[in-house]
């Protein structure tokens, strides 16, 4: 059974030389799909490029956590409507990298929030599901989801912290996107928490050039080890590799509509 990699960063400078190759290797290893989630909007001509260039490669609009300088709504909408873009993301907070004067943390976090929400209210508006970031900010994540209503167009809590108290947000139509963590020795709590998560709910990704799973750690991350992420799964769930990879691909086709086509 085919499979999807729901968030790989393909526009990456580590695959400008040979992003083809990487597309073509992860192809015959069974990806059937793959989803450029936005992290800086310098790099939507890509994006958009390598969708353009792949039936199997989508894209999304956002802007990181880590980007928010960069954030600009009206370069969004100039690529949202593209046949291609599928989503709106990475987008969220990430507090792991704040400044250590409290004046300049304190604007940092509104300036992320403030962005966030905006990155919200743009997917209900264009109604497309959200690619989620939370890094060591799983209640203000939590809370802005809820009381922004995002539920309207739900999505995927990318890169899932293993945090218990977001678990609740599966009931706010939001997915769970495992990654190559999942595979790490010192995963210990996403390999305690994932059978916690609704199983309807999981969906697979890379976040390559990022992240690597085991045995391959230290190496650039690409799609073909959406595979070893798969049996990782498979194995932590009780269930055999075939039941897990059409499992989290029928979750990320619910999830996203447009890989149906």
């Amino acid at each position: 059974m085919p499979i999807i990699d729901s968030h790989c960063h393909l526009d990456n400078i580590q695959y400008q030389e040979d992003v083809d190759n990487v597309i073509q290797t992860a192809l015959n290893e069974g990806i059937e799909a793959f989803l450029i989630p936005g992290a800086d909007p310098k790099d939507l001509p890509r994006a958009k490029m390598l969708s353009e260039k792949y039936d199997e490669v989508y894209f999304a609009v956002g802007v990181h956590p880590y980007d928010c300088e960069n954030y600009n709504l009206e370069t969004l909408k100039e690529y949202v409507n593209h046949p291609k873009c599928i989503a709106v993301g990475e987008c969220g907070l990430d507090y792991f990298r704040l400044p250590e004067d409290d004046l300049e943390k304190q604007q940092n976090i509104e300036l992320q929030k403030k962005i966030f929400i905006e990155q919200i209210n743009f997917a209900k508006e264009v109604n497309k599901p959200l690619i989620i970031h939370v890094r060591e900010s799983s209640n203000d994540s939590k809370m802005i989801l809820i009381d922004h209503n995002a539920r309207e167009v739900g999505g995927v809590l990318h890169c899932f912290n293993a945090s218990e108290h977001l678990l609740e947000l599966s009931e706010h139509n939001f997915y769970f996107g495992i990654g190559g963590v999942v595979t790490f020795k010192n995963a210990k709590k996403l390999v305690e928490i994932l059978p916690k998560i609704p199983a309807e709910k999981i969906i697979l990704e890379t976040d390559g050039p990022y992240l690597t799973p085991h045995p391959f750690r230290g190496q650039r991350n690409e799609p073909k080890y959406t595979n070893n992420v798969a049996q990782k799964v498979a194995e932590l769930l009780s269930l055999s590799l075939e039941e897990t990879e059409n499992l989290t691909t029928k979750n990320a086709k619910k999830l996203f509509k447009e890989f149906n086509n």
